[in-house]
């Protein structure tokens, strides 16, 4: 015949923790910050507009299975991410990809849409772009003589295609068009066959 033999004190306090742990990590959650809700649903709502490049359905699968918000497993695929991209090619592969990756994909986006608005505010970013990495080439000494010269490159470019700022379309009409757009049009003029005086 089968016993049924009373659990050890070992398997209870196993059970006790494991008990424990999980009402900590509740409550933990059910009395979290208004100020870390308020952020937790804003990536939220940051992943929801991005279905396909953040992998919504299977955050949201795995937010089903294990009761845990979708944004916590994000945050760790993002961090994982990162961490391999920067064991790889260090802190400028991380900026090369910040200034080009994000505007890349969403100019094809422009390119599909019938909205001008976006076609131009994506052909201005990517003439500073341009503008940025030649002067980055042409005094590469600065790399070495600015602090944290990457962050700041990063910072810098996030900026400037981050729609509540917009910085593009600033430093175009502050430094591209009044200095650099007449310089231009004056070669195009001297470009121009002369017509001969009879």
């Amino acid at each position: 015949p089968s016993h049924s033999y009373p659990p050890t004190h070992t398997q209870k306090g196993n059970s006790t923790f494991g008990t424990n742990l999980i009402a900590a990590f509740s409550h933990q959650q059910s009395t979290m910050h208004p100020q870390a809700e308020q952020l937790i649903q804003k990536v939220d709502d940051f992943i929801a507009g991005y279905p396909n490049i953040c992998q919504y359905d299977r955050l949201r699968e795995l937010e089903k299975k294990t009761g845990q918000p979708k944004v916590y497993f994000f945050v760790l695929f993002v961090g994982v991410i990162t961490s391999v991209i920067f064991g790889l090619g260090g802190m400028k592969l991380v900026s090369d990809l910040m200034g080009f990756a994000y505007p890349a994909y969403m100019s094809f986006k422009a390119i599909d849409s019938p909205d001008p608005t976006d076609d131009t505010q994506w052909l201005t970013y990517w003439c500073i772009f341009a503008l940025f990495s030649i002067t980055e080439n042409v005094m590469s000494f600065l790399v070495e003589w600015i602090p944290f010269y990457y962050v700041i490159k990063v910072a810098f470019f996030t900026w400037l295609y981050h729609p509540k700022f917009n910085g593009a379309t600033l430093m175009y009409k502050q430094i591209v068009q009044p200095f650099i757009i007449p310089y231009i049009q004056s070669m195009q003029e001297n470009a121009k066959p002369q017509k001969k005086e009879d």
